[in-house]
């Protein structure tokens, strides 16, 4: 797996200000605010690339790793296979986790799906 850059914003204000209200980029929203907790979690994160696939964070604290992937939702069938499929190529047994909005938490492979209110709302160590 591949390190690659990505920016995200401290201040959503100044993106929506760039860029204007754009409601169709609420996975780029959703994106930014888990990578802000994930730092404020004390996790070192960076983007990943398997093959030609990105996973969205790969998060390391200590010998603590963990791979997330962030959708708005992933309740269509392709949406869901384009989501997993980056997860899925990773052959390492650490925590792989797609966020959303949706409400159906479920377990495919090992990979869970987690609301991402209920993961930001997790009590932490």
């Amino acid at each position: 797996m591949k390190s690659l850059e990505k920016y995200d914003l401290v201040d959503l204000g100044l993106r929506r200000m760039l860029l204007g209200d754009t409601a169709s980029d609420l996975g780029h929203v959703l994106e930014n605010i888990v990578y802000l907790e994930l730092l404020r979690r004390g996790y070192q994160v960076s983007v990943g690339k398997v093959g030609d696939m990105e996973i969205d964070f790969a998060a390391f604290m200590g010998s603590d790793r963990r791979y997330f992937q962030v959708a708005a939702s992933v309740l269509d069938p392709n949406t869901f296979a384009r989501e997993i499929a980056p997860l899925k190529s990773v052959q390492d047994n650490y925590p792989k986790t797609i966020l959303t909005l949706d409400e159906l938490p479920m377990q495919q492979d090992g990979i869970a799906q987690v609301n991402i209110l209920d993961f930001l709302l997790e009590p932490q160590d």
